[in-house]
């Protein structure tokens, strides 16, 4: 039985070998399709990227018609390379470099010579391509925006790189891919599936016929169109009062997370990444260190809170129970927190502050007195643990999981945080005061901010911020539509909302009303610093402003965050006011703001960072002297206003 069983198995695994040969080799032709056959020549059918849509149905983003040279260096024969590059406008040496990359990609495959062609460009090249052999074109669809905003929500088309082909077999050289924003957070979604057509060739390398009989052709797949739950009409307007300003707005319909409008400033129009001069554009963005107009503020940018943290206060200590609405401290233009320690505040005259008059005067004092009592509950290190994971159920300090593909998390500090701080030796409250007012080592994105006002808005909740609104034939992911509920009883929000209301009934958003409207907000101010030549130097505030409206049912909450614009009423106020407005009516009544806002420049402040001439800064700064000329005159007037109250 041995001497059988040995002689069988061979048998048996030959005969099961030479089998499977004459299935590959004989009857499965698709081995031969994924080789580099001579003998078969592969085109690719590419289908048109899905169009993008507003929250209301607006086209924002189509496609246009584009041409890709390709080349296949093994079939270059005799070109006539200077008749060649005088059709497509490029140097020799530009032809010699692009012929080299191509046959390092692959000598028998093609790879793209000369990139999106525009029809006329085209037109001249078509009539002559007979007569340059290895080379073809191939057509493809280009985005064509229909808007000149919103650039850092649509992101933009850019080619594969190799990195990218040995990772993903679906793209080949030359494919394009979408990067940044929703073209790359729904490039699977966006990009259709390409269609594939074999030919054969005959010995003299010409087409002879479809192979197999077009036996595994396959036909190209059109994108998904997608809707967007941003409101194109607020998005522009928010983009046209940043104009000459840095920073971020960021609006969200509450009861969804839909983000209404996501603006960073400055932008750039999305037209310019499309074309033969995409990556000389580009570049240009890209190496632009001062402005940082690919830096998404909204979703990047880290700030210091400010006042509107102080709603993060409250709520705390009234869950803690270490105040109620009729606690009230004393302030006197601030007060002595420790021996010689002194914490200023400008919420006006010596008097007792309660919650509600902490909340619209935005008192120092109130809040870090809230503070040390919330602390001083627990023993270190474990108050500082509970105070933060109260703050963190409002999605602070954490990835938020949103649908966008940059982002940071911010920074809420626990007790590892002040352990590597202040390592072998003992802190409290009174070491850590600044986490009360939202600065110390509380950091926040503008989209953090916007999503904190939701929270207060539906009284406890949120849903994850998210962009996209609907996508044809596929349900939105559910993590959208998930109720996260923070750890603050929905009891003590009503007094909070009530402080904030009174910010626009007797505080300092007094001056920035909308009649008929009611607004709930808070202003900040936050201490900025930045490096000049090496030195660590204090910079003009950053200008804050969180609000939520209507009070009752509300239908957006809002941030605004202005780099180095000074108080939160003077810019960043007026911002969120008018962007409330633009929503919920469609027009503007209080063009006053409006006007101020489009006619105030911070130029000449950020001239002071440097990477301009001497000259340049010069001028900026005679502007800025005008533009604070034009502050300090409306905020005498705002003045004025609140006073007459």
């Amino acid at each position: 039985m041995r001497k059988v069983l040995l002689p069988a198995l061979i048998i048996i695994g030959a005969s099961l070998l030479l089998i499977r040969v004459f299935y590959l080799q004989i009857i499965d032709d698709s081995f031969k399709l994924k080789s580099e056959n001579n003998a078969i020549k592969i085109k690719y059918d590419y289908p048109e990227r899905g169009y993008i849509y507003d929250r209301n149905g607006v086209l924002l983003v189509a496609n246009q018609p584009s041409y890709d040279i390709m080349v296949i260096p093994r079939e270059l024969n005799n070109t006539d390379t200077l008749e060649f590059c005088k059709l497509l406008n490029i140097t020799k040496e530009d032809f010699i470099k692009r012929i080299e990359k191509a046959k390092v990609y692959s000598p028998r495959l093609p790879s793209v010579f000369l990139a999106q062609l525009n029809k006329n460009e085209f037109a001249a090249f078509q009539e002559k391509i007979r007569k340059f052999e290895g080379f073809y074109f191939q057509k493809r669809a280009l985005r064509d925006y229909e808007v000149d905003f919103g650039a850092n929500i649509f992101g933009f088309i850019t080619q594969v790189n190799d990195k990218l082909i040995e990772k993903n077999h679906y793209y080949k050289s030359g494919d394009l891919i979408g990067k940044q924003g929703v073209e790359e957070s729904y490039e699977k979604i966006l990009r259709g599936v390409k269609g594939v057509k074999y030919f054969q060739k005959d010995k003299f390398n010409r087409e002879i016929g479809s192979y197999k009989e077009g036996k595994f052709d396959t036909i190209a797949v059109q994108g998904e169109d997608i809707n967007l739950t941003i409101d194109a009409e607020i998005q522009k307007y928010g983009e046209q009062l940043m104009i000459n300003k840095r920073g971020g707005i960021v609006a969200i319909e509450p009861k969804t997370g839909e983000i209404l409008a996501l603006v960073t400033a400055p932008s750039y129009d999305p037209g310019i990444l499309v074309g033969r001069q995409r990556s000389k554009n580009y570049t240009k963005l890209y190496h632009d260190s001062i402005a940082k107009p690919l830096y998404d503020r909204g979703l990047l940018a880290e700030y210091p809170p400010g006042s509107p943290f102080k709603i993060m206060t409250g709520l705390v200590g009234l869950q803690e129970g270490v105040i109620d609405e009729q606690t009230t401290f004393v302030c006197n233009h601030g007060f002595y927190y420790a021996p010689g320690r002194f914490q200023g505040c400008h919420c006006g005259i010596f008097g007792p502050r309660s919650l509600n008059v902490g909340i619209y005067k935005s008192c120092n004092a109130y809040f870090s007195n809230v503070y040390l009592r919330t602390i001083g509950k627990y023993k270190a290190p474990y108050a500082v643990d509970v105070w933060s994971n109260h703050v963190k159920s409002f999605g602070l300090g954490q990835f938020m999981g949103y649908d966008l593909p940059t982002g940071r998390k911010g920074k809420i500090p626990t007790s590892k945080t002040y352990e590597k701080m202040y390592p072998g030796w003992g802190y409290s409250g009174k070491t850590i005061i600044s986490n009360a007012i939202g600065q110390g080592e509380v950091l926040m994105t503008p989209i953090q901010l916007a999503n904190m006002m939701s929270a207060v808005a539906n009284e406890g909740y949120y849903y994850t911020p998210h962009i996209i609104k609907k996508i044809k034939g596929e349900k939105i992911d559910t993590k959208f539509t998930t109720k996260h509920v923070t750890t603050i009883d929905k009891k003590y929000f009503p007094p909070m909302i009530q402080g904030l209301f009174d910010v626009y009934n007797h505080g300092t958003a007094y001056a920035l009303r909308v009649e008929g409207i009611d607004i709930c907000g808070k202003t900040g101010t936050a201490e900025n610093f930045a490096k000049i030549d090496g030195v660590r130097t204090k910079m003009q505030d950053h200008s804050i402003f969180v609000a939520f409206a209507p009070k009752d049912n509300p239908k957006i909450a809002i941030a605004v965050l202005v780099e180095n614009g000074g108080f939160g009423a003077t810019i960043a106020g007026p911002i969120a006011s008018l962007m409330i407005e633009k929503y919920l009516r469609k027009k503007i009544t209080r063009t006053d703001l409006e006007t101020r806002v489009l006619n105030i420049s911070l130029q000449g402040r950020y001239a002071k960072l440097g990477g301009l001439s001497e000259e340049v800064k010069k001028q900026l700064r005679i502007q800025d002297s005008i533009t604070n000329s034009k502050i300090k005159a409306a905020q005498k007037l705002d003045s004025l206003k609140t006073k007459k109250q």
